[in-house]
């Protein structure tokens, strides 16, 4: 039996990083990843450009991590943001901080940012398999390797990496969570997170592709009460909504009966709006309702907005009563859509839920129930906003597990 020091089970960001880490402290270290590559997830993240961190402090990253983020202040006081950015720089990926202090590569290339990794993987002679691991092997409740479909492997201690469930195709098919399972830990039900949401009726599928910049989104649930807020960017789609506010507000939505409240025109207040229409219909005032309204909303949007009013499209702007004007203006300050679920968690960013962190030693990443079984990234019960939180979350439980297996075999 091939004997390591420690064994890192899946070649994601976080672990690929916790073996980076440990290796660097001295350990001999087994990669292990089922893909026949690494990183492969990583290449899809921001859209192929990879949102590596956001550039803000450690209290800032907790604050906008709505699940278990509590649980992670020890770690992301330990490895903040400003820490995996002198990694990257320091390597070889200079970075770029953008709108919302998004830090991704210059070279605008996920690829960038996983031949740092795999660099420094050879540097610190990780050695790096192909394999999926059947088992993890424990013996009077300390690790003692794993097995995979093909061999045993003896090691003192394993890093879980292997993520969430969400895009299978990558890998992420929740492996991760039927060996934590087995070994005695609870699994919070995953679910998707930053995810699409799905509407009811047909006004978003008449604008499919729209896709609305600045505009104020609120999420209430059946009572009214809001659940979050957000300000940016929109996205109609064939079976709902989506883009970054609506992502964020996904890991909010809780039961049935929410619904998605869009201000279309957030920087005008009611009075001014309707003095802005008003000059619209006076310009206008000769066209059908369905041109005056050109300079005020996006051609597709138009329709959906006639028919929610009740006015006939070919009317005349000098003929729409003051009523229905007032009835425009609410409107557009408070376009409404029922949700009616998430999109699958396959086709969510990440997954929300995972080993419960109670069950985690929140300054080791170690579990309570095993001696030697460490957790690091999106198989922890963990998920933040959009913005780069997610993979800062993946760098400082990474962090935390590779330096506590290296302080644990001094």
């Amino acid at each position: 039996m091939v004997k390591y020091d420690g064994i890192v089970i899946g070649g994601g960001p976080a672990g690929m990083f916790a073996a980076i880490t440990a290796a660097k402290n001295g350990q001999k270290v087994l990669l292990l990843e089922r893909n026949d590559r690494l990183g492969k997830k990583l290449l899809i993240t921001g859209k192929g450009r990879c949102n590596v961190t956001n550039d803000c402090s450690e209290q800032e990253v907790l604050q906008n991590t709505p699940r278990n983020g509590r649980f992670l202040y020890s770690a992301m006081t330990a490895f903040p943001p400003a820490k995996i950015k002198a990694f990257f720089e320091e390597n070889g990926c200079p970075l770029k901080t953008e709108r919302g202090n998004r830090v991704f590569p210059v070279s605008d290339r996920s690829q960038s940012v996983l031949e740092c990794l795999q660099r420094q993987l050879r540097r610190q002679n990780v050695t790096v398999k192909t394999g999926r691991v059947r088992h993890i092997l424990v013996e009077a409740g300390k690790v003692t390797g794993v097995e995979t479909q093909n061999e045993k492997l003896s090691a003192d201690w394993v890093i879980l990496a292997t993520g969430g469930a969400s895009y299978p195709t990558t890998g992420s098919t929740g492996d991760g969570y039927a060996m934590a399972q087995t070994l005695g830990h609870t699994i919070v039900e995953p679910q998707g997170s930053l995810v699409p949401l799905e509407t009811e009726g047909r006004d978003c599928q008449d604008m499919q592709g729209l896709s609305l910049r600045n505009v104020g989104v609120k999420l209430l649930n059946p009572k009214g009460k809001v659940l979050y807020k957000d300000f940016g960017e929109l996205l109609f789609t064939h079976f709902g909504v989506s883009g970054p506010t609506v992502l964020s507000a996904s890991c909010h939505l809780k039961g049935e009966g929410c619904r998605l409240v869009i201000d279309l025109k957030p920087a005008l207040e009611e009075n001014k709006l309707d003095d802005r229409i008003l000059r619209d219909l006076e310009l206008y005032q000769n066209r059908s309702m369905e041109n005056a309204l050109t300079d005020l909303l996006p051609r597709s949007m138009i329709p959906v907005v006639l028919r929610r009013l009740e006015i006939d499209p070919e009317m005349q702007a000098n003929s729409l009563t003051k009523q229905k004007r007032r009835a425009l203006v609410e409107l557009l300050k408070a376009f409404s859509v029922e949700i009616t679920g998430k999109r699958p968690v396959a086709e969510a960013i990440i997954t929300s839920g995972g080993v419960k962190v109670s069950e985690i030693d929140p300054k080791t990443m170690q579990s309570k129930k095993v001696t030697g079984l460490y957790f690091a990234g999106e198989v922890i019960d963990c998920d933040a906003y959009t913005g780069g939180f997610n993979l800062q979350i993946a760098w400082a439980t990474a962090y935390a597990a590779g330096m506590a297996v290296s302080m644990k075999m001094e």
